[in-house]
């Protein structure tokens, strides 16, 4: 008896994983979202987040490749160089991992990372990320509101900002050995802001559980502010009356402001803000007021000078 041998599937023939969610989200909104059956993550590769709602967005950007998404990063914890994260982010244990709520709440508590799993359900979010830099992607998130975890700690009248405080050990993340910055990362928002339903406590990316070097195990995304806003890798979530002083406003205040939402018309202190470079592109484009949220987010700053609350 002959046999035969299948033979092997050559890399082309393989649709590139930005490719198939590109084609996914396009059936998606041509014949409506009881299609989605047909297009199971599990025919991608790694670690798959499980019972993921899938996005509604009506967002037309194209996605930024999977490949740039994680080997294209701002996380100084692991370096300073873009490619540093995802060199370096190997030697980050996300299991265990807990996150501390505390200061002005009624309950507060510390969530283990797969409690805080089953919290909600979870949910992917297209959302585009706005670097201060002047580069943008665009991202298939995965998480859910921080409006979800926030009412468990029940706030006080008194939580007027949150902060949230990334982790500190030199050893798992060696780019804390350096005096970049004053270790451990801290950011922070207004409450409202961060009860906000675009306000996304995140877990996951292109279906899968967040890798190391995009802020894993988890990380907040403020889709309207600069990405260093989007604290990584949290440990403890502070409800706090006081505004507090995050990390780069600390480092750099006339550079960093406290809000640093997405505004063409604040240039950074060493370059303007008024154009992008959308990773893949090679031509710039317009950036967009509040990174193209304005509908959503602008009444939270109503009357506010945003040249002076930068």
């Amino acid at each position: 008896m002959t046999t035969y041998k299948l033979p092997p599937i050559q890399s082309s023939e393989i649709t590139p994983r930005e490719l198939f969610y590109n084609r996914r989200r396009f059936m998606q909104l041509a014949a409506g979202a009881s299609l989605t059956a047909l297009f199971s993550d599990s025919v991608l590769a790694g670690e798959q987040l499980a019972n993921v709602k899938k996005s509604t967005d009506s967002l037309a950007d194209e996605l930024t490749p999977y490949k740039d998404v994680t080997t294209y990063n701002n996380f100084y914890e692991f370096g300073t160089d873009k490619e540093d994260p995802s060199k370096n982010a190997g030697s980050l244990k996300t299991r265990p991992w807990t996150i501390t709520v505390e200061g002005e709440v009624n309950k507060p508590k510390v969530f283990d990372i797969d409690e805080l799993l089953k919290l909600a359900p979870l949910e992917e979010r297209i959302y585009r990320l706005r670097c201060v830099e002047a580069w943008s992607m665009v991202i298939p998130w995965i998480g859910f509101p921080l409006a979800e975890l926030l009412k468990q700690v029940e706030p006080t009248g008194n939580a007027k900002f949150i902060e949230f405080i990334s982790l500190h050990d030199p050893e798992q993340m060696p780019g804390q050995k350096s005096a970049t910055l004053n270790w451990p990362y801290k950011e922070g928002l207004r409450i409202d802001e961060a009860m906000h339903p675009l306000t996304l406590l995140t877990v996951g990316l292109y279906g899968e559980v967040l890798p190391n070097q995009n802020g894993a195990p988890i990380r907040i995304v403020v889709p309207w502010k600069y990405g260093f806003k989007s604290a990584k890798s949290i440990v403890k979530i502070r409800l706090v009356e006081k505004q507090p002083v995050s990390s780069w406003m600390e480092a750099g205040p006339n550079e960093y402001g406290f809000y640093s939402n997405v505004n063409p018309a604040v240039d950074h202190a060493r370059w303007s803000q008024a154009k992008e470079r959308r990773l893949g592109d090679f031509l710039k484009r317009p950036t967009l007021m509040f990174n193209g949220y304005g509908d959503q987010v602008a009444q939270l700053y109503a009357g506010m000078d945003l040249s002076k609350n930068f």
